[in-house]
């Protein structure tokens, strides 16, 4: 028992400090760039699964903790994710317009004006279209899978069908959709790089020196999640450190979800938690350096 205790605090020593000791110094400072460099400051938020001397260790005296950051500038870059022309939820959608308009477009522009880089990851097939596509990973074929589970039950086909979800009576009326491609507010500017799958971006940015990745777009509980060019697979798999925007995103709600946002915030919550941060926009904005 003793043993397993052991383990979980490690874990939780691990996932609360979400990789930072190996790169900030005691301060929340990186020692690792020149003082006269061009930084971003900004304020990284996370749940701090410690609780001060004296209180009892219990999840309701835990809570947020925020540091101070100074990033060189070269360093960090803004991942736009799956910001696209439409949504086929309307509330969805709605909610998504106003984020860009109110939120997402001011942080993009300051970013761009101040010279901090600007990623676009918009999904392969919309990627692979625009001119700005880095195409940095060779298309090698399909790539090859494991034989368990069978391809029968991947697909859910043959003797798997019964398992499979109904066919829902608007399927149809879903797939006649314009295909995706980008909001006409977000689309790329000069150069901006565009990448299609997490590999690529990790390979941009080995490139270009880039370690810190802040992250915006849609939708939280969905994309940001499982993309693998998201904030888990950049942060877990690749080892950068991440940073979500957290008012230049919106997630999926449900019927009981819908009043709350509680999807959206449980996502946000779910990152800060388990080794991510949270900022804002305008945190990011105060924190770009005055332009000339």
């Amino acid at each position: 028992m003793e043993e397993k205790e052991n383990s979980r605090r490690a874990f939780l020593k691990k996932s609360s400090a979400g990789g930072l000791g190996a790169i900030l110094g005691a301060n929340g400072i990186s020692p690792l760039f020149n003082r006269a460099e061009t930084t971003l400051s900004i304020h990284p938020r996370y749940h701090r699964w410690y609780v001060d001397p004296g209180q009892d260790w219990v999840e309701t005296n835990t809570g947020y903790a925020t540091l101070n950051w100074a990033i060189p500038l070269s360093q960090v870059a803004l991942v736009l994710v799956d910001v696209w022309q439409r949504h086929y939820i309307r509330d969805t959608e709605a909610r998504i317009e106003a984020v860009i308009n109110n939120n997402l477009l001011p942080l993009v522009s300051a970013c761009r004006n101040s010279g901090l880089q600007v990623i676009h990851a918009p999904s392969p097939p919309v990627a692979q279209r625009h001119p700005n596509w880095v195409n940095l990973v060779p298309d090698t074929g399909a790539s090859q899978k494991d034989s368990w589970p069978s391809a029968a039950f991947r697909n859910l086909s043959g003797a798997y069908q019964a398992y499979r979800r109904p066919q829902e009576p608007r399927d149809a009326e879903l797939k006649s959709l314009p295909a995706h491609s980008f909001h006409p507010k977000m689309t790329p500017a000069g150069r901006e790089a565009v990448v299609a799958t997490g590999e690529e971006l990790h390979r941009y940015c080995k490139q270009k020196g880039i370690l810190f990745l802040l992250y915006a777009g849609f939708n939280t509980n969905a994309c940001l999640i499982t993309r693998d060019y998201g904030v888990l697979q950049m942060c877990n798999h690749y080892g950068y450190q991440v940073v979500i925007a957290r008012d230049c995103t919106t997630g999926m709600e449900s019927k009981d979800t819908h009043s709350s946002l509680s999807q959206t915030k449980g996502a946000i919550l779910f990152f800060e938690m388990f080794g991510q941060y949270s900022t804002t926009s305008r945190d990011i904005i105060k924190g770009l350096p005055p332009v000339s």
